[in-house]
C-alpha cells in the first residue's frame, strides 16, 4: 500500500469535535463529492470484470464476494439484494465475511487476520473453477481476503479485488484488481465512510450491469424482481400498464394470472 492517497492516512479535516453540525456535514459531504470521480476512471477494468462474470455465469458459476468488516457486510448486502430484484438464484452470488454471520452484526475479534479461514469458508460452498471470487478490502491487505484469493488461484479460480489504495497486496494477487484510491477519510481511518461508499458504488456497477446482460431486465424494469409485498406488486401494475398500454384493472388480472411481470408480458397478445 502507498503512504500517499492511503485510506488510513491522516484527515484533511482538523480539530472535528470544535466545527458545528453544519461545518462536519459539509466536510463529510466535501469528502464523499471526490467517489464519482474516482470510480468513473475504474469503469475500464470495471468493465473487463463484469464481462468475465457475463461468460462465467452464463455458463453456470456462481460469484463469491469475500470482505470483512464493513466490506464484508457490503458484499453480504448486494449478494442479498439480488434474488429480490432479479428473480435469481439465492446460491447464484454468495457474500462471504470474516467471522461468519455473526459478523454482520457485531465485530469479531482478529477474524480479519486469519489466512486460512477464508478458503476454509468457501469450501463449504464446493467451489470450483467454474466459479469466481471477488475479495473485497478498502486497504488491499486485508489476511482473510489476501488469503482467500490466493488459494484461489492456487486452485485455477477466477478471481478479482476492490480496494480504495493503489498498488495493493491484492493487484499482485487477482486476475482482475480495481484500485479507486479515496485517500484519508473525515474521520482517521474510518474506511466504513469513504471507502465503504465506494465498494458500494462499484458493487451496484458489476451487480446491476451483469443482470442486465443476463436478460433480468427489458428497457429499465426489473420484470424478474420477485411480488413479496404490496409497493413490489403496484410496481408491477404500473410496469404491464405501461408496456403493454393496457387499463390498470387488466394489468392486475394479468400479473394476478401469471404471477410474473415476465411472463405477463410474454401473454400480451391477449390484449393486442
Amino acid at each position: 500500500m502507498t503512504k500517499t492517497n492511503s485510506t488510513e492516512s491522516n484527515s484533511l479535516h482538523k480539530d472535528l469535535e470544535k466545527k458545528s453540525i453544519r461545518q462536519v456535514l459539509e466536510a463529510i459531504n466535501k469528502e464523499d463529492q471526490k467517489i464519482a470521480i474516482l470510480v468513473k476512471k475504474a469503469i475500464p477494468t470495471i468493465e473487463r470484470l463484469v464481462t468475465v462474470l457475463v461468460e462465467k455465469t452464463r455458463q453456470g458459476g456462481r460469484i463469491f464476494y469475500i470482505g470483512a468488516g464493513t466490506s464484508g457486510r457490503l458484499a453480504i448486502v448486494d449478494a442479498s439484494e439480488l434474488p429480490p430484484t432479479f428473480g435469481v438464484d439465492h446460491g447464484m452470488v454468495i457474500g462471504i465475511i470474516a467471522g461468519g454471520d455473526k459478523a454482520i452484526r457485531k465485530a469479531v475479534e482478529f477474524a480479519e487476520d486469519d489466512r486460512d479461514q477464508a478458503w476454509k469458508d468457501l469450501k463449504k460452498h464446493k467451489i470450483t473453477s467454474k466459479d469466481v471470487v471477488i475479495g473485497i478490502s478498502a486497504s488491499g491487505k486485508t489476511p482473510y481476503v489476501v488469503g482467500g484469493l490466493k488459494a484461489c488461484i492456487g486452485q485455477g479460480i477466477f478471481t478479482a479485488a476492490i480496494a480504495c489504495n493503489k498498488n495493493t497486496a491484492l493487484k499482485h494477487i487477482a486476475d482482475i484488481a480495481i484500485e479507486i484510491p479515496t485517500g484519508a477519510e473525515v474521520l482517521t481511518g474510518s474506511t466504513r465512510m469513504k471507502a465503504g461508499t465506494t465498494q458500494k458504488l462499484v458493487l451496484n456497477m458489476i451487480s446491476t450491469s451483469l443482470m442486465i446482460k443476463l436478460g433480468k431486465v427489458k428497457g429499465n424494469k426489473m420484470i424478474d424482481m420477485q411480488l413479496t409485498n404490496h409497493k413490489l406488486i403496484d410496481r408491477g401494475i404500473r410496469m404491464l400498464m405501461d408496456e403493454l398500454d393496457i387499463s390498470q384493472k387488466k394489468a392486475e388480472q394479468l400479473l394476478k394470472k401469471h404471477g410474473s411481470v415476465r411472463k405477463a408480458l410474454q401473454s400480451k397478445k391477449q390484449f393486442e
